[in-house]
């Protein structure tokens, strides 16, 4: 999975479709290799990010779940404790 995109089910405050777009860039730049596309690819991976964020965002319209929504402040705090754990000098 690629590093830069996060979850983005059951947040409060909801997903917004930034964050769906930028999970669907990192996506497209991950499966294509691609940082940014040359002249002659850049419809297609213009297009290829629009109909992957239109299809993620239905998707996470369409979720239901009964747990209570996740605040983002205290999900950035867990996932920077994990990556200090993570890349802590070894003694």
């Amino acid at each position: 999975m690629c590093r830069n995109i996060k979850p983005l089910f059951n947040f409060d405050p909801p997903v917004s479709t930034d964050e769906v777009h930028n999970a669907s860039l990192q996506f497209v730049r991950k499966i294509t290799g691609f940082n940014k596309p040359s002249k002659s690819n850049e419809a297609s991976f213009q297009s290829a990010i629009d109909e992957i964020a239109a299809v993620s965002l239905r998707l996470l319209q369409s979720l239901e779940t009964t747990a209570p929504p996740k605040n983002r402040a205290e999900e950035a705090a867990k996932a920077k404790a994990r990556s200090a754990k993570r890349f802590a000098p070894q003694a």
